[in-house]
């Protein structure tokens, strides 16, 4: 009686430094792939966001039909020039060439990430005449209501942003209330199911507001000086 036996070859196992090789060699593709495509796609976004900006200025200046770009530098408001620091705001006209407003960004975390705004500003009544989201991770049809309802929306038609008598901030801080309970202008009506974004959205126009608003009314001079001439 004749048994066969069978052996199995054993393969040889791969050296463990020929593994750390090719690892090495994937994650290094990997990550230069990753540089090379955010390298050629940083432009485009930042392009991309320039032109959504530009645009947001008509919105939340109704009625402006030509810009200036500005920058706030530690001295004041100056013209956007060649090399100028400083953060930049964008001054509204009317046909007529007399001033809109001006336009400037803000910015506040919110339910999932920083919510990224422009406020218009109208130094003939010192109030808030506009809002737009330029950046949001918001929960779609929840967070976004900030800037699609139209009845929340009515709040920055005319929000109130005077001046203290020092001219140094705001007479009163613009805040959020419950939805009906507001009484007064600088107040912003709620909405419901977007508190937490109503509460950025609050505090970044109410923070920046603070800040950029005394230089605005302090520097009428230098927006007189940039309108736009035929």
């Amino acid at each position: 009686m004749n048994i066969k036996v069978e052996v199995q070859a054993q393969q040889p196992a791969t050296p463990s430094w020929a593994m750390l090789r090719t690892l090495a060699g994937i994650a290094l593709l990997s990550g230069l792939l990753v540089v090379l495509i955010y390298q050629y796609t940083k432009p485009i976004i930042a392009e991309n966001q320039r032109v959504l900006t530009e645009q947001a200025v008509f919105e939340v200046l109704p009625g402006a039909v030509t810009k200036v770009d500005l920058r706030l530098t530690d001295a004041g408001l100056s013209p956007a020039d060649a090399g100028t620091e400083g953060l930049r705001l964008f001054a509204g006209f009317n046909a007529d060439g007399t001033l809109r407003g001006v336009a400037f960004p803000a910015a506040a975390r919110g339910y999932q990430d920083i919510i990224e705004f422009l406020f218009g500003y109208d130094p003939a009544c010192a109030c808030i005449i506009g809002s737009k989201v330029l950046r949001s991770t918001e929960t779609p049809g929840l967070g976004d209501k900030i800037d699609t309802d139209p009845a929340f929306l009515q709040n920055f038609e005319a929000l109130d942003a005077r001046l203290n008598a020092a001219g140094t901030g705001l007479a009163n801080a613009i805040v959020l209330v419950k939805h009906g309970t507001k009484t007064e202008p600088w107040q912003i009506d709620g909405i419901s199911g977007a508190t937490i974004s109503g509460n950025a959205m609050a505090r970044a126009l109410n923070q920046s507001a603070q800040q950029i608003v005394p230089v605005i009314q302090r520097d009428r001079d230098v927006l007189s000086a940039a309108t736009p001439r035929p």
